[in-house]
């Protein structure tokens, strides 16, 4: 049984800026990080973009996979791509505007649960379910 609140902790270390990379770590696993290129940084290494299409797109996975699992949904791969488009706002502010998924899921045991446990899995998703960005997909096979 789990027991909430569930903490996570994360720190980052950078040198002054905008060109300067920085290096982030979570629990055992350290990354290199910059501005990216489209918002005239270094680029090359991980972004703050790209870890937030990281975290939905993992969200995603992870939240499918306990579902299929109680569900008893047999499948033998899950693919999935994912687009970040990042836009301005109303006030002309850049914000995470929407997400596309393509979601490919092979040998799957039963088409109707599938359908079923995707929809729960967006519902559900701690992730998914606690960002404003527009979130749409495309299930292929």
């Amino acid at each position: 049984m789990i027991t909430y609140p569930v903490n996570f902790e994360a720190s980052a270390q950078s040198q002054m800026g905008m060109k300067n990379p920085w290096i982030a770590s979570a629990s055992t696993l350290e990354v290199n990080c910059a501005v990216p290129r489209e918002f005239d940084g270094p680029g090359g290494e991980f972004s703050p973009e790209d870890f937030f299409l990281l975290a939905v797109q993992n969200c995603f996975i992870g939240t499918f996979k306990v579902f299929a699992e109680f569900s008893r949904l047999h499948f033998e791969s899950l693919n999935l791509n994912s687009k970040l488009v990042v836009n301005k706002d109303e006030s002309g502010k850049p914000w995470m505007d929407s997400i596309h998924m393509k979601i490919n899921i092979s040998g799957v045991s039963d088409e109707k649960k599938l359908h079923l446990l995707i929809n729960k899995t967006f519902e559900n998703g701690f992730i998914l379910r606690s960002i404003k960005t527009k979130i749409t997909y495309d299930l292929g096979s």
